[in-house]
């Protein structure tokens, strides 16, 4: 399915520019949609992250989610474009006879492929060969959160070619190179090291890097609920720590199913100094829409329940300022009931 992309203010204007100075350097004006077309170059068109338009230089190798110019002589009347036979949404607007100016899917196969870019014409077809590199990598999520030294963690995501993994660089630390176990382009298996509390994964390919949203040793529930010593829900019933039908992240979420009348519980935990967090997270999800009351050190905080995943995290301002964890409170609001499914439960470091 083609998706249509928003181009913002600054990129379209780097696009026009892109096409206007192009098109001025054309000899071929007057051939104007005739002619078998013939692909020259292909350049990098936008702006890089200082805000300077990127050099207009032919390169040999493309990354998905980037703009690019196609340039050569016999393109306005193109049809259709592909990026290794993966059929690639471009605006006709971004076309002329010597230019087309077009956004390299994220979908767009990079491994075990033709490395060409085809534009079909109605005058004939150019193939033209090129190198797609993979996307950036994205995290979805590591298991356990609160790993110690010697286990293997999970980190599941995308676009994980050849990878390399690493306790992420922080203001005062450097990174550290971890030990990769197996990797397949969704999942790499790393092995923790000694001293990794409250640091954030990294995994860094040909494509670029990314950094995990959570930081080691800082959940409370992920595939399980961390240093629960006592408590459960007032009416003794409906909680399910092991629910797998539905999950934010990793394979498990805890499920809780409030009958009416305004059920809740309590939970007990091995206090937490709160003096390196700045938010308490959580991911909650439910079956209708609602609120959850959602207390810490008794300041309470009315948690919304949508039919749809949502993140949030809650600034510790917004509950109190508590300078420990040790209970956690959920009550169900509205009084009606709810199915609710809470999932990565913790803190956020500052």
């Amino acid at each position: 399915m083609k998706n249509i992309k928003t181009v913002t203010l600054t990129a379209c204007i780097a696009l026009m520019l892109s096409l206007m100075l192009f098109s001025s350097c054309s000899n071929d004006d007057s051939d104007s949609g005739s002619g078998v077309p013939v692909i020259e170059s292909i350049m990098r068109s936008g702006y890089d992250e200082d805000g300077k338009v990127f050099p207009l230089d032919p390169v040999s190798i493309v990354s998905p989610k980037s703009y690019y110019v196609i340039h050569g002589k016999g393109l306005l009347s193109t049809q259709k474009v592909y990026f290794n036979d993966y059929d690639t949404y471009f605006k006709k607007t971004f076309v002329t006879d010597t230019d087309i100016v077009i956004l390299i899917d994220e979908n767009t196969p990079f491994v075990n492929v033709a490395n060409e870019l085809k534009v079909v014409t109605n005058s004939g077809t150019v193939v033209y060969e090129i190198f797609v590199a993979p996307p950036p990598p994205t995290i979805y999520s590591f298991n356990l959160i609160n790993s110690v030294e010697g286990d293997e963690v999970t980190i599941k995501g995308k676009f994980f070619l050849n990878p390399s993994v690493s306790l992420a660089k922080t203001e005062t630390l450097p990174a550290v190179p971890l030990t990769v176990v197996s990797s397949t382009l969704e999942q790499v298996v790393v092995k923790i090291p000694a001293n990794a509390n409250f640091r954030n994964l990294a995994v860094t390919t040909i494509g670029g890097s990314a950094v995990s949203a959570e930081a080691i040793g800082t959940a409370v529930y992920d595939e399980k609920l961390y240093g629960m010593q006592w408590g459960g829900p007032w009416a003794g019933t409906g909680v399910n720590f092991d629910y797998t039908v539905d999950t934010y992240q990793g394979e498990k979420s805890w499920q809780w199913v409030f009958g009416p009348g305004y059920q809740g519980g309590n939970w007990g935990f091995n206090s937490i100094d709160l003096t390196p967090y700045k938010a308490f997270r959580i991911a909650v999800k439910g079956t209708k829409i609602g609120t959850v009351n959602l207390s810490i050190g008794g300041s309470t905080y009315a948690l919304p329940i949508t039919t749809e995943w949502v993140y949030r995290e809650i600034a510790l301002s917004d509950l109190g300022n508590p300078a420990n964890f040790s209970i956690l409170t959920l009550q169900e609001a509205t009084g009606a009931g709810n199915n609710v499914i809470f999932d990565d439960l913790g803190f956020v470091l500052k």
